[in-house]
């Protein structure tokens, strides 16, 4: 529990900055600001009503759709980089365990800023291209198997949908299997990590198990669809 300790009590300044700096910065929803400029209208009242890449694609166009991308995806790499910045010469073992899991929760507060922006209600996007970014920036290993997962079933179903579900679910699995792995000497030369303990593997689980399940709920109408058998397909048009 010194990792947690460590962290919480001696370096809360660090926690608090990283965490809200990330929350109110993700907040600004891009897709609203995008469609507002371009159409006038608010995206989510429009398709789906998804403060998102996706909908705005189908809504708005192709280049909104792409500036939305780039920016929920820069949310994640810009609250991933200050609280990567702020703690700068933590060299210690313990120390780059705390500052990787100071990451993850900053990662954590970007996706939940993005779905639940304090600026529109708490009505926002899904999460799926800031949690992209998220895992890119702590864990490229774990984008990489994601992307197969996520290629596999989009195979298989031909629905978004449902292969951002199994990829969330599959997140804190994945995630906390490498560092499991990591710790075990698997990937000597793929982990930056000196030393891993068991409670940072499992702080490591417990924040991208909430990650998932923040992204799963913001689901909830894909869910009710894919139950209905109403979600749609993506088709070669």
């Amino acid at each position: 529990m010194e990792l947690l300790s460590g962290l919480f009590v001696n370096n809360w300044l660090y926690v608090i900055i990283s965490c809200i700096c990330a929350y109110l910065m993700s907040s600004v929803n891009t897709s609203i600001i995008v469609t507002k400029v371009v159409k006038h209208e608010d995206i989510r009242k429009l398709g789906s009503g998804n403060a998102g890449f996706t909908n705005v694609l189908r809504c708005v166009g192709k280049v909104p759709a792409i500036i939305t991308f780039v920016g929920d995806f820069l949310k994640g790499v810009i609250s991933v980089l200050i609280a990567y910045f702020i703690t700068f010469g933590w060299d210690s073992a313990d120390q780059q365990m705390q500052r990787e899991l100071l990451m993850y929760l900053a990662g954590m507060f970007a996706i939940l800023g993005h779905m639940f922006p304090i600026y529109y209600k708490f009505k926002g996007g899904k999460g799926v291209v800031t949690a992209a970014s998220v895992m890119i920036m702590t864990d490229w290993r774990v984008l990489v198997l994601e992307l197969i997962v996520f290629a596999i079933f989009f195979i298989l179903t031909k629905t978004i949908s449902k292969c951002s579900l199994i990829c969330a679910a599959s997140y804190p699995f994945i995630a906390s299997g490498l560092r499991l792995l990591d710790s075990l000497g698997a990937f000597p030369t793929l982990s930056h990590l000196s030393h891993i303990t068991p409670t940072y593997i499992v702080c490591v689980f417990v924040v991208t198990f909430i990650t998932g399940v923040g992204i799963i709920i913001k689901h909830k109408d894909n869910i009710k669809r894919i139950l209905d058998g109403t979600e749609k397909k993506i088709t070669s048009k």
